[in-house]
């Protein structure tokens, strides 16, 4: 029987704690204003750790998260080309499995962000209208609040 290249020996329960810490850890990290170049580094294994992690037990929706999580923390650390590579990922997954209003408007809010980065305004103001106009239908309106204030985050200069 041929193994699956995401396959380990982890228990679904175990993936799963260590998928939902990874992303969390991420967080912590994205959020540090005074991150080392090695908490950088930490960052950026932490959430590639996460989407390995949910690749298969997670559903779609935590497939285009992590995709999302990885081209933001990208876009932080000013790689512009593996953050365009994931948020197109992101949105990929969210288009081709129907995935919700929010996760919609979070993939144009990664495209925004990855194209301020890579120093390209235009796509970047347009992926943002995009997000905004996605955001618009967010039924929840913490969530909505949440991508609106990532929208407003995103660098219009590009």
């Amino acid at each position: 029987m041929p193994i699956r290249p995401t396959s380990i020996a982890l228990d679904p329960q175990v993936r799963r704690k260590a998928a939902v810490d990874l992303f969390n850890h991420t967080w912590t990290l994205l959020g540090k204003p005074d991150r080392t170049e090695r908490e950088t580094d930490l960052m950026v294994h932490a959430a590639h750790a996460s989407r390995f992690m949910w690749e298969e037990i997670g559903a779609p929706v935590n497939h285009a998260r992590g995709e999302w999580q990885i081209a933001r923390v990208y876009a932080v650390a000013d790689r512009p080309e593996p953050a365009l590579h994931h948020a197109r990922r992101c949105l990929e997954i969210v288009e081709a499995h129907g995935v919700g209003d929010f996760d919609l408007a979070c993939a144009y809010e990664a495209l925004a962000r990855a194209h301020a980065t890579a120093g390209e305004p235009e796509a970047a103001r347009r992926y943002a209208a995009l997000g905004r106009e996605a955001a618009a239908r967010i039924a929840d309106p913490d969530d909505r609040d949440l991508v609106i204030s990532d929208l407003d985050s995103v660098p219009s200069d590009g």
